[in-house]
């Protein structure tokens, strides 16, 4: 196992939108190897995804427009966490604006990485339990359709075209394994 990171021999933008900003970055390995990486520089405040549990019975998801892929995805509230806020207050946020719904009881299953090769972004992954209806107005362009989805079901959303995206499918797993199912 490696313990000493590589050292940042320097570190410019090299191109950047609206989003998103890259970033060269010049290494030198302790073999002394030197490399060029690319990496998506993030903006350090993080992000959550929340697998809302209804009741006993039912997870909610919701159907949403992806651009990256031009298609209906189906998955789990997600959102970036807002400047001075907490992950967990971004994650009740979330829930509010995209399905409707607030959350007495969060609880953090775990942090993931998304593709640490090329992006510096963390992942919080909540369960919400005890939800009550609440509305907050969303940024999204379109309404996002609410799925009410039968827990005892929950493996046959692998089987499904439209539930691909891997953190909906790793939070799926670790409400999974919180919930005992």
């Amino acid at each position: 196992m490696k313990d000493k990171k590589p050292e940042i021999l320097g570190a410019e933008i090299v191109a950047q939108s609206r989003l998103f900003k890259i970033e060269q970055v010049h290494l030198k390995f302790s073999n002394q190897v030197e490399r060029q990486y690319e990496r998506m520089k993030g903006n350090n405040r993080g992000a959550v995804m929340v697998v809302p549990v209804l009741n006993s019975e039912t997870l909610l998801l919701g159907r949403e427009y992806a651009a990256g892929t031009h298609s209906y995805e189906l998955g789990f509230p997600k959102g970036l966490i807002d400047p001075g806020e907490e992950a967990h207050e971004a994650a009740n946020r979330e829930l509010q604006e995209e399905i409707g719904y607030g959350a007495a009881k969060l609880t953090h299953l775990m942090e993931l990485s998304l593709a640490p090769g090329y992006f510096a972004s963390k992942m919080q992954i909540f369960i919400a339990e005890e939800l009550f209806e609440s509305q907050l107005e969303g940024d999204e362009p379109e309404p996002i359709e609410l799925i009410h989805w039968p827990l005892d079901r929950w493996q046959s959303l692998l089987e499904l075209e439209d539930f691909s995206e891997s953190r909906s499918v790793s939070a799926l797993f670790l409400a999974q394994k919180y919930l005992k199912l």
